[in-house]
């Protein structure tokens, strides 16, 4: 299971999530720069931190790397909910303490989820349209048809 992420790797982690493209570090120094003074091999010892626990993937380029995530941001969110939630000695107090927690927002999203997937198993199957009246029907195959006369279903008993 996947340790929270520290600062310094979220930031760089929310850029190549959000840029959801193969990133170099030039391009994620650049970026964060915009908000903190960083140098460029602090963001190349992160990301190949990043590289190493397996968030990114590497690819080189030249003499450099492009990094890519290896999964999404909400796969990480999910994973660290399931982690936390396993680690309670009652799951169900958990789940009440942390909807408790959440804004409207929030549980509105939280209903959406549980509708989605629920859907599959709540969504009514399609049905055949009713035949037309004076239509004939087809033949029924043969395994449909009862073979055993002496079967509850065929009326006949011994």
């Amino acid at each position: 299971m996947p340790r929270p992420l520290g600062e310094l790797e979220d930031a760089v982690m929310t850029r190549v999530w959000k840029w959801n493209r193969p990133v170099t570090v030039r391009e994620v120094l650049e970026d964060l720069q915009k908000e903190r003074s960083i140098a460029y091999t602090t963001v190349m010892t992160v990301l190949d931190n990043l590289h190493q626990k397996g968030w990114v993937r590497r690819e080189a380029e030249g003499r450099a790397y492009r990094y890519e995530a290896v999964s999404t941001r909400a796969a990480y969110a999910a994973a660290l909910m399931n982690e936390a939630w396993s680690q309670s000695d009652n799951a169900a107090a958990a789940l009440v303490a942390f909807f408790g927690m959440m804004s409207e927002e929030q549980r509105q999203a939280l209903t959406d989820a549980v509708r989605v997937v629920r859907l599959p198993e709540t969504t009514p199957q399609p049905q055949p349209p009713a035949e037309p009246p004076g239509e004939a029907r087809p033949a029924e195959p043969p395994e449909a048809r009862d073979e055993n006369p002496g079967s509850a279903e065929g009326g006949h008993g011994r």
